[in-house]
Parts: structure tokens; C-alpha cells; sequence
């Protein structure tokens, strides 16, 4: 699905979730698609049954689908949290002992992206007791995701839906990527280029296509105002992909955007004519 150098993957959190979970991979597959996304499918439980992982894992497969982004454990989401891994107590705790379900789950499905949320900030805590501990469990996750060849993604948010997020800024992602790959010395901490967040939260595209799409290592589309499909807002989603290109992105762009009163199903005509 998809020509040029772009590769789209429909993002099972957001679209066909009108279906129980295994169902989707199909769905997606009916729609023309090879490949999905998901946010960590299961936000109470870190570490879920080794059977239900199987059981996804059974239905990607049986769908012909292949997984190429998955987020860690990242609370509540959607809900209020966003991420866990700067967290202090509990929930970073639970973030560590997801990284190896997570990764386990990456290396079994082929997966080669892991976007790791960064997390709200904390009434109480001083912003450099949160950044510390992420820095920690950032290069924690990417010691762990480069035993199985992937990357560990961070995303950055917009301000106006996450008031709580640090990240806001592509440049704020950029950095701490930066300082994970300096920690670690692997390189394989990459930037999660969302350009409907990256729109909402006021910046200028076109820029930060040329500025960051070098460290880029999945990029995530909706329209906006509104996160629908492209041709649903004001965002010229085709000439940005192109210019993307040009970059020399040829990575997976993930398909992150509400389907509208058409259903998932119909919400993928922007794509003929792409």
C-alpha cells in the first residue's frame, strides 16, 4: 500500500477498534495492508499472559501483517498518562520490567521500532530527578532493543492535548535521543517524527522535515486540526511525505489518525490517488 518510497502501516490502536484486538490485523490486511503499528496493547499489565502475546502474535501472522512499531508500556494510554519511563516508583518500575516482554515480543514479530513515551511531569519532583531516570531507562530499553536489531523511538507531543509532557518540540526529542546514543554508544535511539503533534503544537513543518528527518526512525501522519485522515484538515500530508523523501527518509509511515463516521474501513481513500 502506498508507492514512491512509502510504506504505510495502519495503526491498530486508533483504526478497526470497532474489532477485539486479534481481529484487526485481518481487517487491516482485507483494507490492502502488510503491515500495522500498535500502542502497547495491553496499558494495566506490563507483563501480560504468555498466551495472550501468542495469541496476537498468531493473528499478525495468520493476517500476513507485519508489526513494524510498537510502543512500550506507557500507563494509561489513551487515558491521562503518557509514557512511564521518567515516572519515579512504581510505574517506572513497571516500565523496566515491560522492556524485555516488549523487545521479546518486537524480536518474534519482526519488529524493528520501539517508541518509548516519555511521561508526564510529576507534582513534587524536580524535572532533573524525572529527566535522570529517563535517561536511564532510555538507554536501559536500548541496550535491551539492540539485542534484537531495533530502535528506540522518542516522540515528542503537542502542549496543547499533553500539558504535562516535556517533549513538545522536535528538537526536544532530537536531544534526548542524542544523549541516549551518548550513553549508550549503540546509535539505535531515533526520533518519532508525528507531524499532526508536531503541526498542533505550532511548529513549522517544512522545517523540521529538513532539520530532523535525518534522525527520524518512524514518522506517523494524521490531518489537522481535527486528527483525521489526510484531507481531512489543512496539512498538505502529500507534499510533506515528499519532502520527507528528500530527506532520504524510506522508512514506514504509520497510518496514527481517527477514522471519522465512515468507519476505519472507508477512511483510506486519500491513499489512491498518493
Amino acid at each position: 500500500m502506498g508507492s514512491g518510497m512509502h510504506r504505510f502501516a495502519v495503526n491498530l490502536s486508533m483504526l478497526f477498534t470497532e474489532l477485539p484486538l486479534v481481529r484487526r490485523p485481518a481487517a487491516a490486511a482485507a483494507a490492502g495492508f502488510t503491515a500495522v503499528e500498535l500502542w502497547w496493547p495491553w496499558p494495566a499489565t506490563p507483563v501480560p499472559p504468555q498466551e495472550e502475546l501468542a495469541e496476537l502474535r498468531e493473528a499478525l501472522r495468520d493476517a500476513g501483517t507485519r508489526l513494524v512499531a510498537l510502543n512500550f508500556y506507557a500507563g494509561r494510554l489513551p487515558g491521562p498518562d503518557r509514557g512511564a519511563l521518567s515516572v519515579p516508583g512504581e510505574e517506572s518500575e513497571r516500565f523496566r520490567a515491560n522492556v524485555d516482554v516488549a523487545v521479546g515480543f518486537a524480536r518474534s514479530t519482526g519488529c524493528r521500532a520501539l517508541n518509548a513515551l516519555y511521561g508526564n511531569r510529576v507534582d513534587g519532583i524536580p524535572p532533573g530527578v524525572q529527566d535522570a531516570l529517563a535517561l536511564e531507562n532510555l538507554a536501559f530499553a536500548a541496550r535491551a532493543a539492540d539485542r534484537a536489531g531495533a530502535v528506540v523511538l522518542v516522540e515528542a507531543l503537542n502542549a496543547v492535548e499533553s500539558p504535562r509532557y516535556p517533549l513538545t518540540r522536535a528538537a526536544d526529542a532530537v536531544a534526548v535521543a542524542a544523549k541516549v546514543d551518548a550513553a549508550t554508544g549503540l546509535r539505535n535511539c531515533r526520533f518519532l517524527m508525528d507531524l499532526y503533534h508536531l503541526a498542533v503544537g505550532g511548529e513549522d513543518l517544512p522545517t523540521v522535515i529538513d532539520r530532523h528527518g535525518g534522525r527520524a526512525g518512524h514518522v506517523q501522519i494524521a490531518d489537522a486540526p481535527g486528527r483525521g485522515a489526510p484531507g481531512t484538515g489543512r496539512l498538505d500530508v502529500p507534499g510533506l511525505l515528499g519532502r520527507l523523501r528528500r530527506t532520504g527518509y524510506d522508512g514506514w509511515v504509520g497510518l496514527e489518525y481517527r477514522p471519522g463516521d465512515g468507519g476505519s474501513a472507508r477512511s483510506f481513500g486519500w491513499l489512491a490517488d498518493h
